[in-house]
């Protein structure tokens, strides 16, 4: 009679995380920055089809690096749960801390309970009436959420992303100076060796704070064109 294999439950998630986080590295991408009027989103992304940034809900939107079908299912998700809710109770029951709450509680089920975890991380970002408000929460494939402020950055790269824009970024910059920044870190430290990133290779939206209701504004090649000088 054979002897069943034993793999230790610790072995069995630090595999599952290793797994994810090679998924993960093989993407490109993904900063989302804060900036005096709101705050944007910008990835690295030449598909016009295949979005990585996305509204979730009025003053709340949702960006990913990963497996586009499973954070796909994760927006979609998204989506429906604000819509139930705010239409069940009231617009301002939606909230970016709810909805990563939940995003946090999915894929730490998928995590803990499958063979194979969701290759994905996120952000749910919530635009408030000042900068002050603003809400950031970066999730990752295990459900463990970090409350972020100023800037985050999702991917292969996000360390080399993360350093080189707290050492740029500055509180209150203007739309133009964050996406400009964001696409620089991007070019430089998104990949092996430093490129340059013209508009059609870039996914860009706001989260516009001066906005009345539905804040989330995608920014089209012309406007992104005059942004970045080129």
């Amino acid at each position: 009679m054979s002897v069943p294999f034993y793999v230790s439950p610790e072995q069995i998630m630090r595999d599952k995380a290793d797994f994810a986080r090679k998924g993960i590295a093989r993407g490109r991408s993904v900063v989302v920055v804060q900036y005096a009027d709101g705050i944007a989103f910008i990835a690295e992304n030449p598909s016009r089809a295949l979005h990585k940034i996305s509204e979730l809900y009025d003053r709340i939107g949702f960006a990913a690096v990963g497996k586009y079908n499973e954070f796909e299912s994760l927006r979609v998700a998204g989506v429906r749960l604000a819509d139930m809710r705010g239409y069940s109770y009231d617009r301002s029951d939606v909230t970016g801390r709810s909805l990563a709450n939940a995003y946090a509680q999915t894929l730490g089920t998928i995590f803990t309970e499958t063979a194979k975890p969701f290759e994905v991380e996120l952000v749910v970002a919530e635009v408030g009436a000042s900068s002050a408000d603003d809400q950031l929460y970066r999730l990752m494939f295990d459900g463990s959420v970090s409350d972020e402020s100023g800037f985050v950055a999702m991917g292969g790269s996000a360390e080399r992303i993360n350093t080189a824009l707290s050492e740029a970024y500055t509180e209150g910059m203007s739309l133009a100076d964050a996406v400009a920044l964001a696409s620089r870190v991007l070019a430089d430290h998104g990949d092996e060796q430093p490129r340059s990133l013209v508009p059609q290779q870039l996914e860009v939206a706001v989260l516009d704070r001066l906005k009345p209701r539905r804040a989330f504004v995608r920014l089209d090649n012309a406007r992104l064109s005059t942004i970045l000088g080129s």
